[in-house]
């Protein structure tokens, strides 16, 4: 046996965002059956930035996660968030493969949120609103493309430069430039920000509307008001993870939410043990963490079309 060690442009190369929207959702499915293991996420923070170990196994798959989130990179021309999986056989524990993940952690997350809005957004959705025009903003799009007839994308981000970069990177899409406020007045709202206070007003957002909030994903970061969450119907993709770094970290630590009002896991309401959007009224939320086992189920997919294809740089570990 020998292990595949994929570059960042190998995966990036074997990357198919269709592709990568069945693999997650099926992990979504094994993790809902009981099918799948996935320890919480372990945190290492630094002043600079924090480490985050992800271990997860799926049927015929296992392997961990390690990666980093810089909020300062920009200016040294490195991405806010890098990360490397080791790609293990579980019956044998070798080390199938070492692969760049920087890529894999943007598309797992961009199809976890158009997965979250295929069951719990109305099915006649036709805007997307986007809140951050950094990196993860490009995979939401992309997997939105893919599951909705999008006829207008707004955006917004504190940074003139990045949404006219976002906006040209689009040519096939209607997207435009929008306030705060515009950009939430859409039928999917998704915030990929870092934000440690909350911008997302509860009076802006409308009836109807669904919200993938997304940027909250280490404990002390939060973007939507708390007297939101307490009028949506709340999903979660883990509770454990998402009370601990979620998006109603902070305000279950401050008692303005409780872990109880969480309607359910996104996994019950895939395989049918919860219903999802009930009337078109209701406002939904997905709370993303991210989830290790969206990290194997994507290094699963990369490793099988890298060995079928061949070519690629291995070496004899053991």
């Amino acid at each position: 046996m020998s292990t595949l060690f994929l570059s960042k442009k190998d995966v990036r190369s074997l990357l198919n965002i269709a592709d990568v929207i069945k693999a997650v959702e099926q992990a979504f499915k094994d993790w809902a059956l009981g099918r799948a293991k996935m320890p919480s996420k372990a945190y290492l923070v630094l002043e600079q930035g924090d480490f985050r170990a992800m271990p997860g196994a799926i049927p015929g798959a296992a392997g961990m996660k390690w990666v980093s989130v810089h909020p300062q990179n920009q200016p040294l021309g490195l991405p806010t968030v890098m990360a490397i999986i080791v790609y293990n056989d579980p019956a044998t524990g070798y080390p199938l493969a070492v692969m760049d993940a920087t890529d894999i952690t943007a598309y797992r997350t961009g199809a976890a949120a158009a997965i979250a809005s295929k069951y719990l957004a109305r099915k006649d959705s036709h805007t997307l609103g986007i809140v951050g025009a950094g990196r993860q903003s490009y995979t939401q799009l992309m997997a939105h493309g893919e599951l909705f007839d999008l006829r207008q994308i707004k955006v917004f981000d504190r940074r003139a430069a990045t949404v006219e970069t976002f906006i040209k990177s689009f040519p096939a899409y209607s997207v435009r430039a929008c306030s705060l406020e515009e950009t939430v007045d859409s039928d999917i709202v998704c915030t990929v920000t870092p934000a440690r206070e909350p911008f997302l007003r509860s009076e802006w957002i409308r009836p109807g509307t669904h919200i993938n909030a997304i940027g909250a994903d280490a404990e002390g970061k939060e973007e939507l008001e708390p007297s939101l969450l307490k009028k949506a119907v709340v999903v979660v993709d883990d509770l454990r993870q998402a009370a601990a770094a979620g998006e109603i970290n902070v305000p279950v630590r401050n008692r303005l939410f409780a872990v109880e009002e969480v309607y359910g896991t996104l996994g019950e309401v895939i395989v049918g043990k919860k219903l999802g959007r009930k009337d078109k009224q209701a406002i939904t939320i997905f709370d993303s963490t991210g989830l290790a086992i969206e990290d194997i189920a994507v290094a699963k997919l990369i490793h099988d079309k890298a060995k079928k294809a061949g070519g690629y740089l291995s070496l004899d570990f053991v």
